[in-house]
């Protein structure tokens, strides 16, 4: 009898390169990791206000598909993570559809949304790509985020830590998915009145897990501080007797975001001149062979171009907005793409936010007026950096593992496609179902949101009306914003690059440069967020971040690797494993209570056949209409 290994079945029935192995990794993609990456980058961009990526989890989950394949099985892997953060990046777009709710915007057909938000995800892969022989090849930017997936494709061909990385996911997939569903559905059960009442959020804590405390306590304290504040704010006319915080605060937190960026952009723009003169002296290749990187300049110089044009033509024909704000945001996307693009390879932070508000800014100075036109055109900026910022990051996780550029093109192709369709289908699900997302709260702060923030509904629609009808007080609070984060990150540059600072910090100044980051002199990226959520979501904010760090500190103190063996990358530590599943949990409950009340009180029918829900029994309260 042969003794040599016997090929597992799924090589021998889909071998590595056949018509058949690229459609069963498509298939994977778009019908299974995609839709749970979008459902919870959708899910947080409506409860908390941003997203995480969803390159680990597809990463993890790909890569126990293509186990079977050996080695190899990395790429087909990196080809699902790819299509599936793409549906994600998209999935969270849908904000944008509850903020043209909020500004009362007549909701265009399902059709013609879906047709915009392709066109413009398709232009953003294309500008991505224009960039990445700059931005991947040439300068080698780290992109932490694709060096982290690269480093998890190749680390789980172990199998032993496959599994380890698969249960902890899944724990926290279970924990996540079961919480929401007792607080939703199990009224009158002992402890569960007060779980509610508390705004926990699985989602919350999962997020911060990820991020850790330095990040997440500035917010915690910064919300507390602007608690105390209220009642001045209200003495000075700023905020009504029963407004949020959040409702004048945001003005100050969107000035520290555009400060601190001005000092990061500056800084990444004198690294990039520093790298591009540096670059042609000592070249390098992560894999030997260029194959695998070729493109063809024509067909993606003709494809940016097509869908250029395809953006002018949905935005202006069918949407209705000013031909000269369309062409002023197609090219401002060239630009943004490039700065956000430095940014996330450098400092792993995609500042989409910023961008959006910069062309507002931009658009305002040279005569917008119309709040409506300005999201819209906005919104193509906003895609652009988004899409194309997932773009090269996974770029650099090809490039790195070798990964043919082209076929990865393609499957990203297909996650905008499926992402178009999720991002239009998840925002009306999501709003038929919990009504209270389509409130503008603020023009009604007074109404209780519980879990969901909405913070960059929030800011974009603040913003709007800020530059549109500006009061007396927002020009100067932003102003106010702006200094606090240019001095604040400027500090912050100055002491964290020193070289004997950082030496005494790793030697023995541990807790005060915890201290720094947390409390003293926090990143204004992280401490603005206080601005944008209510502070029960800023408390958990900081427990999740406080539960990860002390976890992360006490396991890394106990830890006595192996001889030899490779420390694992940050990604696929078990708080970092855990709190994804718990964020994909949380989303996962979340559709699951949004299907169940959408077929309850009729709303698919209203959604896929234009048909109005059931009229409510005799003697129910109707809520009021937004």
């Amino acid at each position: 009898m042969s003794t040599a290994p016997k090929t597992p079945l799924l090589p021998r029935l889909l071998p590595i390169d056949s018509v058949g192995y690229y459609v069963f990794l498509g298939a994977v993609a778009v019908f299974v990791l995609g839709p749970l990456g979008g459902v919870t980058a959708a899910y947080m961009n409506f409860s908390l206000g941003f997203f995480v990526g969803g390159q680990v989890l597809a990463g993890i989950l790909g890569s126990v598909i293509t186990y079977f394949y050996g080695p190899e099985g990395k790429h087909g892997a990196n080809y699902m993570q790819t299509a599936a953060a793409s549906v994600a990046s998209m999935a969270a777009m849908g904000v944008l559809i509850q903020a043209m709710v909020w500004l009362g915007l007549p909701e265009p057909a399902t059709w013609k949304l879906i047709l915009y938000y392709l066109c413009v995800g398709l232009f953003g892969i294309g500008v991505g790509m224009l960039y990445t022989p700059i931005l991947v090849d040439k300068l080698q930017l780290t992109y932490p985020s694709g060096l982290a997936v690269a480093n998890i494709l190749r680390a789980l061909t172990d199998v032993r830590l496959l599994k380890r990385s698969v249960g902890q996911l899944f724990t926290g997939i279970g924990v996540g998915a079961a919480l929401p569903l007792l607080v939703e559905k199990g009224a009158g059960l002992p402890g569960v009145a007060v779980i509610a009442a508390s705004g926990l959020s699985t989602s919350t804590i999962g997020a911060a897990m990820i991020v850790g405390a330095r990040i997440t306590l500035p917010a915690t304290l910064y919300a507390y501080g602007l608690h105390l504040l209220t009642p001045w704010f209200v003495s000075q006319g700023w905020l009504g007797p029963k407004d949020p915080a959040r409702k004048f605060a945001f003005l100050i937190a969107l000035g520290m975001i555009m400060g601190a960026a001005l000092v990061d952009i500056s800084l990444i723009l004198r690294q990039a001149v520093a790298q591009l003169r540096g670059a042609g002296a000592a070249p390098k290749e992560p894999v030997p062979g260029e194959a695998w990187k070729q493109t063809n300049t024509r067909r993606l110089i003709a494809f940016v171009a097509a869908a250029g044009i395809a953006v002018i033509v949905v935005s202006h024909a069918l949407l209705g907005v000013p031909l000269g704000w369309v062409l002023f945001a197609v090219a401002f996307s060239f630009l943004m793409m490039l700065v956000n693009g430095i940014s996330l390879g450098i400092t792993d932070s995609n500042p989409i936010s910023t961008a959006f508000v910069l062309s507002i800014v931009s658009m305002a100075a040279l005569g917008l007026m119309d709040p409506i036109a300005g999201l819209l055109a906005g919104s193509i900026v906003f895609i652009v950096c988004s899409i194309g910022g997932d773009m090269q990051q996974d770029r650099s996780t090809g490039w790195r593992l070798g990964t043919n550029r082209t076929i990865q093109f393609r499957y990203q192709v297909v996650g905008v496609l499926l992402g178009a369709v999720l991002a239009v289908f998840m925002a009306k699900l999501f709003m038929e179902a919990y009504p209270v997302l389509k409130i503008d709260v603020h023009s009604k702060p007074e109404a209780k949101v519980d879990q969901w923030q909405s913070a960059m509904t929030y800011k974009f629609v603040g913003a709007l009306r800020g530059i549109t009808s500006p009061k007396s007080y927002q020009v100067p609070a932003i102003l106010v914003g702006v200094a606090i984060g240019v001095v604040t990150e400027a500090a912050r540059k100055l002491i964290k690059g020193n070289a004997r600072y950082k030496a005494w910090a790793a030697e023995r100044g541990f807790a005060f440069d915890f201290a720094l980051d947390a409390a003293l002199l926090p990143s204004p990226y992280a401490s603005s967020f206080a601005g944008f959520v209510e502070l029960t979501t800023c408390v958990w904010w900081g427990a999740g971040g406080l539960l990860s760090s002390a976890w992360n500190t006490i396991a890394k103190k106990q830890a006595r690797p192996a001889e030899g063996a490779e420390d694992l990358p940050e990604d696929m530590s078990t708080t970092s494993l855990v709190g994804g599943g718990l964020i994909a949990g949380d989303s996962i409950a979340a559709l699951v209570l949004g299907v169940l009340g959408l077929i309850h009180s009729g709303a698919l029918g209203k959604i896929f056949l234009g048909q109005a829900p059931p009229a409510p029994p005799a003697g129910s309260v109707t809520p009021p209409a937004p």
